[in-house]
């Protein structure tokens, strides 16, 4: 008894889908690897770029404290700012034990 030439196509078309579907699920795992060291080195730079942005706003704070004439209108400005949340601190503090 001779073999369906159909069916042996249909074999052969599944058998092909059943190995795109074990190459692609091997990609999607590559991918998503890849995708999550790279969320890590994100956070990682995101967190290196807030640390830098802070040094870099005190180094300006630090120049204008020492005499630095184009940054001491914003060291000026930083200060105050500070006095009043410092201030703002005291007055509740002073409201709690009242």
């Amino acid at each position: 008894m001779a073999v369906n030439p159909i069916i042996t196509s249909i074999e052969a078309k599944v058998a092909r889908i059943i190995e795109d579907n074990r190459k692609l699920r091997g990609e999607c795992e590559a991918l998503t690897a890849q995708r999550d060291k790279l969320r890590a080195e994100n956070r990682a730079l995101q967190q290196r770029v807030t640390a830098l942005d802070k040094e870099l706003s005190h180094a300006k704070l630090n120049a204008a404290l020492a005499g630095d004439k184009s940054d001491k209108r914003a060291a000026k400005a930083r200060i105050n700012r500070l006095m009043r949340e410092v201030d703002s601190c005291i007055a509740m503090l002073t409201a709690e034990q009242h």
